[in-house]
């Protein structure tokens, strides 16, 4: 450190004081926030030089003096420097207390930037006594506030610190990518020592790994930044890291050289630390010092004993065995104690447990078996109001009616919605999502669904605009699906939320790695935005605004639910940002491979491709016991000139398939009688070739496997897509007709 800024410090510290002295009255509260800030960087000088007393006891005097002023924000900033400070010196509980404090008051005064930072802090710390689970919830929380506030510089500590983390629990695969990100990030802020330490730490996760070559490399990397930029402690941590990888090599030689400098370098190290310790661990260090340098002078003096001592010095030495003895006797006494009520409190606890897993299991079948029963209860009339709703539309209604039908066909499209969204949370709570990556064109994709959504901009007097960020490949692999409904969901939110103003699409990279890369999609509007106290909550099921909120706009407050489930699946993460009155600004972040090519499907009329096909003696059965059902299955059917015959229950579905030569049987599962599935049990002892659709309102992914086993080809959910319906029975029917054509 340079004389010059000690000058400058003391300078300022004396003119702080000589105010102080000039003046009679109350000092001034700038000139006290000056002196605050004075004492502060001071004691940063100190840390730095590793006098860590005189650093403390320049924060509490700053401390001291924003209490005086009642300064909120640099009490919260002093308190986390103090345990920080405590921290370095291994007060591992007096710095608890000391963030604690600093947190509370940050959350008070919603100093969001220092929280950031205090988190940070608290994880590592955390960290330190090895409770991860507690460490890595305090450093996500600190990224998503350095995320949040644009303060990417302090982003990259924190990920080198949950990588760390992830190499203690030996979860090699997470840590490599965490370091990787760091690697990045501290290049792009030319944060050296950060980057020198996440290279070596890489080194670390390459050798459990099994990539031995690269993990020496990147070791050496980071060893050369360090010795570049005087980082003591990294280049000793990384003399330790090629020491490890050169065992594991069997390159013992090296692994030894490299141990032997570590050693040195420790040895240097620990007399500086020692020298900086707190007074309690600086008073552990002394006493220790004293036993060595007694043991050191009973030595000399033993070895100067004459022989006719030796009888005294027995007696000694047996009195002192005896003593241990009875000691360790005693221990191991109280120490089976300790262990037969431990292992009692733990065989309690693994009581309690087992029976909480059990009422757990019975909770998860008994609200699948009841969303079962709701969903099917529900689809079932909601596929009659639907398909005759359509119906009366297609077939010329009086001008008068139109509207009315509408609105008929709008609240069934609401109310199906609705249902699929349960459903949907429903599995992905279960871990029943699972990832569909293909190849597509992402900026296609999501020109797409903006134009898609352009319509409903423009009725509430919105502009939209997409920013795809030039240099960014357009053709990736990954869940374009899920993707879709991700921007959908968002993007409706803020055409929901917004009249009169602006929605801006954003999507650009902020790492990469080969091919490998972390996009960054941003939808912000300006709208009604969402106060602070509501936005913890918006990802919860069921959350909105508020009630007023809901009766005015609309929606179930399942969207942003089931986004953030979404997002998880796809290995991403959501942020929001929003302030009420001025609109709201969504980002989220996924990986995706690009690939060089894109695969382009087009869209097939499948209505058209089956009115081609010689269906002259096609016969289709609908088994379905609702009259309204049986009639509007019968009619799609009917306008694609396909002939069916009906039936109401799985008993006659039976005989019919014996008495007639079908193509193509529609089953429902829930009728009176015999279900669906034991109809179609008993048809496949008789008939193994027929195709046979579950037609039903059943989804849940839990019920599949009983479809697999009764021996159905395929199920169309009630109420079905048209094109989907039409996409299946051509498939059956163009084979059929292939095979009339081969004989």
């Amino acid at each position: 450190m340079s004389q010059t800024k000690y000058y400058i410090v003391a300078f300022l510290i004396c003119f702080s004081c000589l105010i102080s002295a000039q003046s009679n009255e109350v000092e001034d509260i700038d000139v006290i926030k000056l002196r605050i800030q004075n004492t502060i960087t001071q004691s940063g000088f100190d840390t730095e030089r590793g006098d860590y007393f005189n650093a403390k006891d320049n924060l509490e005097k700053a401390l001291e003096l924003a209490i005086q002023i009642e300064d909120k924000k640099s009490q919260g900033i002093i308190y986390a420097k103090i345990g920080e400070l405590q921290f370095t010196v291994s007060e591992f509980d007096k710095s608890l207390a000391s963030l604690i404090k600093a947190a509370d008051i940050q959350r008070d005064i919603e100093d969001n930037e220092n929280l950031a930072v205090t988190y940070s802090i608290k994880g590592a710390l955390h960290a330190g006594k090895e409770q991860y689970k507690d460490a890595l919830a305090y450093l996500n929380s600190a990224k998503t506030l350095f995320e949040e506030n644009d303060l990417e510089a302090s982003i990259p500590e924190v990920i080198l610190t949950q990588a760390k983390i992830h190499l203690k629990l030996k979860d090699y695969k997470t840590a490599k990518s965490l370091l990787e990100q760091t690697i990045v990030l501290a290049k792009k802020n030319n944060q050296n020592d950060i980057l020198s330490s996440a290279l070596i730490y890489s080194g670390k996760a390459l050798d459990k790994l099994g990539n031995n070559q690269q993990g020496i490399n990147l070791t050496k990397e980071g060893i050369t930044i360090a010795e570049t930029n005087n980082l003591t402690e990294n280049i000793n941590e990384g003399y330790i890291t090629l020491s490890t990888i050169y065992e594991n090599d069997n390159n013992f030689k090296l692994a030894h050289e490299f141990l032997k400098k570590h050693v040195q370098l420790s040895d240097s190290i620990l007399n500086i630390q020692r020298a900086n310790l707190s007074p309690e661990r600086r008073a552990e260090y002394i006493q220790t010092y004293n036993a060595a340098e007694f043991q050191k002078l009973k030595t000399k003096v033993e070895e100067q004993e004459s022989d006719s001592n030796l009888a005294k010095i027995t007696t000694i030495l047996s009195i002192a065995l005896i003593t241990i003895l009875s000691l360790l006797t005693l221990s191991l006494y109280k120490n089976n104690n300790i262990r037969l009520k431990s292992n009692n409190m733990l065989q309690e606890k693994n009581d309690d447990l087992i029976e909480a897993m059990k009422k757990a299991e019975l909770a998860s079948k008994t609200k699948a078996n009841f969303l079962s029963t709701v969903t099917h209860e529900l689809r079932t009339p909601l596929y009659a109001v639907t398909g005759l709703t359509n119906m009366l539309l297609e077939e010329k209604p009086n001008p008068e009616q139109i509207p009315h039908l509408k609105s008929l066909k709008f609240s069934g499209d609401y109310l199906l919605t609705f249902i699929n969204d349960i459903l949907q949370i429903n599995k992905i709570e279960a871990n029943k999502v699972e990832l569909d990556p293909v190849l597509f064109n992402l900026k296609t994709k999501v020109e797409n669904v903006c134009s898609a959504l352009n319509n409903s901009a423009l009725d509430n007097n919105i502009q939209m605009h997409y920013d795809y960020q030039k240099d960014l490949p357009e053709t990736f692999i990954g869940d374009n699906l899920k993707i879709s409904q991700i921007l959908i969901n968002l993007i409706g939110n803020s055409i929901k939320f917004t009249k009169d103003g602006d929605i801006w699409v954003r999507v650009y990279s902020i790492s990469k790695h080969n091919n490998d890369h972390v996009l960054r999609f941003e939808i912000e509007d300006n709208g009604i935005g969402i106060s602070k106290e509501k936005q913890d909550n918006m990802f919860e099921s069921f959350s909105q605004g508020s009630i007023q909120i809901n009766r005015k706009y609309g929606g179930t407050g399942l969207g942003l639910s089931i986004v953030k489930g979404l997002i998880e699946i796809l290995k991403g993460k959501i942020y929001l940002k929003s302030e009420l009155g001025k609109g709201t600004t969504f980002f989220f972040e996924i990986p995706l491979t690009y690939a060089p090519e894109t695969v382009k499907i087009e869209k097939e009329d499948y209505s058209k491709n089956i009115s081609k096909l010689d269906i002259s003696n096609i016969k289709i059965l609908i088994v379905e016991d609702n009259k309204i059902n049986q009639m509007i299955t019968k009619k799609i059917l009917n306008k694609m000139n396909l002939q069916c015959d009906i039936v109401d229950n799985g008993e006659a579905a039976v005989e019919k398939v014996k008495q007639n030569d079908y193509n193509v049987v529609l089953m429902d599962i829930h009728m009176p009688g015999i279900s669906g599935l034991e109809a179609t049990k008993i048809i496949r002892t008789f008939d193994k070739e027929l195709t046979i659709f579950a037609l039903t309102a059943v989804t849940l992914e839990d019920k599949m496997h009983e479809f697999d086993e009764a021996g159905f080809d395929d199920i169309i959910s009630k109420p079905f897509k048209q094109e989907d319906f039409e996409k299946k029975l051509y498939e059956v029917l163009a084979v059929n007709e292939n095979k009339s054509a081969s004989v």
